[in-house]
């Protein structure tokens, strides 16, 4: 949608002024360019709002049916993509106001008894917030999925695992892509959590202070939905906190995918060659023919930046605000809406590409386990197991390993008669203990790698992603 053009026409507050606004500052005071994104919410609570007048004897029912009416028009304006903004509107609450004042006459001027643009804002953005988080969830929902599904086709699958980027210990690839499920399902419950702080209904709060007229706040806030009313209503005007949260819930989001980015970039370069690019998501280079780019993975891994940045410029925003309402607060809406875009974009890509754009090379990650050290571990713990004390144990093959490397060996090519020269007590048995496949089987700890544990894992990943979706448990605006 274009910018709308603003004028310095007197406005529904102006009366108490002598001059008029001057265009720029007009066009510089104006948000309707980007807060007609909550025309819809803006329309949702002011039904609301007038079936609570109405039922409180502050409108006529007559009147209250002229607005509904006039509302109902709006709404289906808004619906077909036909709501055109007048000009003049400094913001989409003033643009529903004058629509409706040109569809019903003086009586859609009522609308506005008993609150004030400042809970009204209030109560749209978490209206707003409150029907994206159901879709945020849902994404998330998805792309657990399509993870749950990846582990059950890889649980035996090894692969090097890491620490310091440094070849570790092997583990399952089901057991690492479970490693991004967890995340994944606590950002989810995150978002309820952050749901929750979001489902107070501010509207009857009025500027700063209340109103005089006998409102019914409890009524309001159940035909909307909300589970609570605020408390106070110098802190429902200008409280963000649920903004600041939802921004740090999307970031920790944007964390867990620029992860999950960065090994699948990692992953499909030639040097690891664990994952291979589809053409699905994937581009090539306008001047070398043979590249394949992971432009999707690199993406989500940048734009988790501004998605951060939205963040701390909403801190900045809030930290040095008296009470009440601050013209200040109109900077909380396009960092907002951005992040909620941005997120939504992320978190598609990455489902498709996990889906298909990569698919991954078992035979690569099993040779991979069979270059390296990654075995030296359960050497020093078969020793332990033999009564040896652990450090003198992780001594010793400390040193197994600097002869190796030395003589260009690996621990697989030592024979049973050269263990024996390093400790009487190993057996034959330690050629089996170091198999790479042995070396993730015998991790039976609670949580490790183990493949008996990965499934068990797995299975209970897999039931708590049966329970009800989010947008069937939560209920719609």
């Amino acid at each position: 949608m274009s910018e709308p053009t603003v004028t310095s026409t007197p406005r529904p507050w102006s009366q108490r002024f002598e001059g008029s606004l001057h265009p720029a500052i007009a066009r510089f005071n104006a948000s309707i360019g980007f807060d007609i994104r909550l025309l819809p919410y803006d329309v949702a609570g002011s039904l609301a709002h007038v079936q609570m007048l109405a039922a409180c004897g502050i409108l006529t029912r007559q009147e209250a049916d002229q607005i509904r009416q006039g509302l109902e028009q709006i709404q289906q304006e808004a619906a077909a993509g036909t709501f055109r903004p007048d000009p003049e509107a400094e913001d989409v609450h003033y643009a529903v106001e004058r629509r409706l004042v040109a569809l019903v006459g003086e009586v859609g001027k009522k609308l506005h008894t008993g609150r004030s643009r400042n809970d009204q804002v209030a109560t749209d953005l978490r209206l707003y917030l409150r029907d994206q988080i159901d879709h945020l969830r849902q994404a998330l929902w998805e792309l657990r999925g399509v993870l749950l599904d990846l582990a059950e086709r890889h649980l035996e699958t090894i692969l090097p695992g890491y620490t310091h980027l440094q070849r570790a210990q092997p583990i399952s690839l089901a057991h690492h892509l479970l490693a991004y499920e967890e995340m994944l399902w606590r950002d989810w419950q995150r978002l309820g959590r952050v749901r929750e702080e979001v489902n107070v209904c501010p509207l009857g709060s009025g500027a700063l202070a209340g109103t005089s007229l006998p409102i019914d706040r409890q009524l309001t806030a159940h035909l909307l939905g909300f589970e609570r009313i605020s408390a106070n209503s110098l802190d429902a005007v200008s409280d963000r906190d649920y903004l600041v949260e939802f921004h740090t819930a999307a970031s920790l989001i944007l964390v867990h995918l620029s992860r999950l980015s960065e090994e699948v970039i990692l992953w499909a370069s030639q040097e690891f060659g664990f994952v291979t690019l589809t053409d699905a998501c994937a581009t090539g280079s306008s001047l070398m023919p043979q590249k394949k780019n992971p432009d999707v993975p690199e993406l989500v891994r940048g734009k988790a930046g501004r998605v951060f940045g939205h963040l701390q410029a909403l801190l900045v925003t809030l930290k040095g605000l008296p009470l009440a309402y601050n013209k200040d607060l109109q900077e909380d809406k396009e960092g907002l809406f951005d992040t909620v875009d941005t997120l939504k974009a992320c978190l598609e890509a990455m489902t498709i590409l996990l889906r298909e754009g990569i698919q991954f090379q078992p035979e690569r990650m099993a040779a991979a386990v069979q270059e390296d050290f990654s075995n030296a571990t359960d050497v020093a713990d078969y020793l332990v197991r033999k009564g040896i004390p652990f450090r003198m144990a992780h001594d010793l093959v400390g040193q197994i390993v600097r002869i190796c490397l030395a003589e260009g060996i690996l621990l697989r090519d030592l024979p049973l008669q050269r263990w024996k020269t390093f400790h009487p007590v190993f057996e034959a048995d330690i050629l089996t203990v170091i198999d790479p496949r042995q070396v993730v089987a015998a991790r039976l700890s609670a949580g490790g790698t183990g493949f008996a544990v990965v499934q068990e894992a797995l299975q209970r990943a897999q039931a708590r992603h049966q329970q009800p979706k989010p947008l069937e448990e939560t209920s719609q605006t």
